[in-house]
C-alpha cells in the first residue's frame, strides 16, 4: 500500500490525528479506555503524575505514570462505532508513519484494556462482581463492514445465535487477549460478553417504544453451546476485540457488574464497584 490520502486518514494542522488530537508521543504501549469521560479522572487520580491532558469532544485523554510505569487513558465514549474511531486512530499512531503517510514496516503491538460497566445476564452473577471478558459476542453490525477472521467455534456460535435471536445478520464472536486475561484477570469472574448497539431496545429493555422482538433477551439469557454460556450486557467490548484482532493488538475487556437484568438489581454503589475494579487493573500492570 502507498501514500494514505488525505482524506482517508485526516490530520489537523498540528499533525495530530482528527478525531482524538493526539501525536505518537502522547501515547504508551499499555492504554486503559473507558467509556465515560468521567471515568478518566477516577484512574488518573491514582498517577503519580499526569504529563498530559487532552479534551476533544467524548475523547478525554491523560497521559501520566503510576508506580513508575506511563501509562495512557482515554475515554471513547458509548458504543462501537465510537470504539472504531478510538482503535483506528490510535493504531494509526503506534503503525502509520504520520509524515510519510505510510505503514511503518515493523508494527508495535499495543496492550489496550477497556474498563467498564455492566449487567448481568445470569441470575447467579453477582452485583459487585469483577468479569473478565473470556469471548465477546456483537450483536452489532460493525463487523459487516470488515474482513474479520473468526475460528471454527466463533463461527458456529455467531450463526447459532442469528438463529435463537432472530436477527437479520450473523453475529460476530471473538475472543480477547489471552495474554492480558492471564495477567490482568486473576481472581475475576470469567464471562462471555453481549455487545449491543445501544442501551434499551437491543438490551430487550421497553420503556415506551415497542419493541419489535419480544423474546430477544431470553433468547441471549437461555443459549449456551455446552458449557459456553453469554453473561454480560455492554455497548463496546466485541469492537475492540475484532479490531484488536484485525490490527494486531493485545486488548481485553474487564466490566464491573453494577446491575442484574434477571433479578432486575441496580447497585446503590457502582462508583465503588468500579473504583475498585480501577484499582485492581492498576496494581496489574
Amino acid at each position: 500500500m502507498g501514500k494514505i490520502p488525505e482524506s482517508e486518514l485526516i490530520l489537523n494542522k498540528d499533525g495530530s490525528v482528527y478525531h482524538l488530537n493526539l501525536k505518537p508521543k502522547h501515547i504508551s504501549d499499555t492504554i486503559l479506555t473507558v467509556g465515560d469521560p468521567s471515568r478518566v479522572y477516577m484512574i488518573s487520580q491514582y498517577f503519580d503524575d499526569v504529563d498530559f491532558e487532552m479534551n476533544r469532544r467524548e475523547f478525554i485523554t491523560h497521559v501520566g505514570t503510576y508506580k513508575g510505569k506511563k501509562i495512557t487513558v482515554i475515554s471513547t465514549g458509548m458504543g462501537t462505532d465510537n470504539v472504531e474511531i478510538f482503535m483506528t486512530e490510535i493504531d494509526a499512531l503506534a503503525n502509520i508513519d504520520l509524515k510519510k503517510r505510510e505503514i511503518k514496516q515493523r508494527k508495535k503491538k499495543l496492550k489496550i484494556i477497556r474498563i467498564g460497566t455492566s449487567g448481568a445476564l445470569q441470575e447467579d452473577l453477582a452485583i459487585g462482581s469483577h468479569l473478565v471478558s473470556d469471548y465477546a459476542v456483537g450483536l452489532d453490525t460493525l463487523m459487516c463492514y470488515y474482513n474479520l477472521p473468526q475460528d471454527g467455534f466463533e463461527t458456529e456460535v455467531g450463526q447459532e445465535l442469528k438463529v435463537a435471536t432472530e436477527l437479520p445478520f450473523t453475529p460476530y464472536v471473538v475472543r480477547g487477549s489471552q495474554t492480558l486475561k492471564d495477567q490482568i484477570g486473576a481472581g475475576m469472574v470469567v464471562g462471555n460478553t453481549v455487545t449491543c448497539p445501544g442501551f434499551y431496545g437491543p438490551q430487550g429493555r421497553e420503556i415506551r417504544a415497542e419493541l419489535k422482538n419480544k423474546r430477544l433477551f431470553e433468547a441471549i439469557n437461555y443459549y449456551h453451546k455446552d458449557d459456553f454460556w453469554l453473561t454480560n450486557f455492554e455497548m463496546e467490548t466485541a469492537g475492540y476485540y475484532a479490531l484488536g484482532r484485525l490490527l494486531g493488538h493485545e486488548v481485553l475487556s474487564v466490566n464491573a457488574i453494577i446491575a442484574n437484568r434477571i433479578k432486575n438489581k441496580f447497585s446503590k454503589n457502582p462508583n465503588k464497584i468500579i473504583d475498585s475494579l480501577i484499582r485492581k487493573v492498576l496494581d496489574s500492570l
